[in-house]
């Protein structure tokens, strides 16, 4: 199973920024091009005042601060240049992590939706959205975000491509500044087919492709989860795909790339349920040769090893 995807948090949320500038990036592409990634995506457009490009309609409703650079626009030039499909990620006001309420994150998206396919749809390698809520459970109000703003994107570019990324509510789902790497209750995966089965009965046709994180669960635990969200993609006629975390949820600092042998464990089991396409979170802090964590690029290294022996 090749990755061949990568988000690309260059809101870097919580993860340290790398300061890259065109050289870096471009640089970056390249070293994606070589194993293999064909498509990268934009996690978020924006995480409360900060912001990817130059929004009016952001920057006069939430007060966001004008970016330096348009890295839309400059993402979405190297993604022209070296044959990629590129993915928008949706605007993350933060309102639904103080609140809990969903709708704020429509009704803002609505308007980002119809700005950013104006300016950019134009884009040869615009091939996507990302409707960027993360969700585990059932929660309130979820579902029918995913399936107002997925049906909106669809509508506004002609039916490009959707999809979502939540995680599995396992024993390692904690939030990143939690002083635990475990939890004491976790989902079963009796609980997690249940919930998921009425979260895709509602979105799909709005959404095309579903791509849980791997990271929140054991690793012995892969096999049963993943079979069982293959059966429901297929059931309701998603796309399965593998959100394969190249960082560590084992280890007390968070976050440093991960040991090649637990990916390796990772994406053998995303082939053996079958899943459709493997993308990671996310390449450039974590696999990059050219990455801030010197580890990075060792395990670029081991990839490409890997790559090779199954040539």
């Amino acid at each position: 199973m090749k990755i061949t995807g990568t988000f690309i948090d260059e809101i870097s949320h919580d993860i340290p920024h790398q300061n890259w500038g065109i050289k870096e990036w471009e640089q970056d592409f390249i070293h994606m091009k070589r194993i293999g990634i064909d498509t990268v995506i934009l996690i978020r457009s924006g995480y409360r005042r900060f912001i990817t490009y130059p929004s009016a309609y952001l920057i006069k409703k939430y007060g966001c601060y004008t970016p330096p650079v348009d890295l839309v626009e400059q993402f979405l030039n190297l993604s022209d240049k070296y044959e990629m499909n590129f993915y928008f990620g949706l605007y993350d006001s933060g309102v639904y992590w103080d609140t809990g309420n969903m709708q704020p994150e429509i009704d803002v998206n609505r308007f980002v939706i119809d700005e950013v396919w104006r300016q950019y749809g134009h884009h040869k390698s615009f091939k996507g959205w990302y409707l960027s809520m993360e969700i585990s459970r059932k929660t309130k109000g979820a579902a029918e975000a995913f399936r107002t703003l997925g049906l909106q994107c669809k509508q506004v570019s002609n039916g490009l491509h959707t999809f979502i990324s939540p995680w599995i509510d396992g024993k390692k789902a904690v939030l990143a500044a939690a002083g635990s790497l475990r939890k004491e209750d976790s989902v079963s995966v009796k609980e997690h087919e249940k919930e998921w089965s009425e979260i895709f009965e509602c979105i799909s046709g709005a959404v095309d492709a579903v791509a849980f994180q791997d990271g929140q669960i054991d690793y012995n635990e892969l096999d049963d989860f993943f079979a069982v969200n293959k059966k429901m993609a297929d059931r309701y006629s998603l796309q399965c795909w593998t959100n394969a975390e190249s960082f560590d949820r084992d280890m007390p600092i968070k976050f440093l790339p991960i040991k090649f042998e637990k990916l390796k464990l990772k994406l053998e089991a995303a082939k053996r349920a079958g899943y459709d396409k493997a993308i990671t979170f996310e390449f450039s802090h974590f696999i990059s040769p050219q990455s801030a964590y010197l580890q990075a690029g060792h395990l670029y290294n081991r990839y490409l090893e890997y790559l090779r022996q199954n040539e």
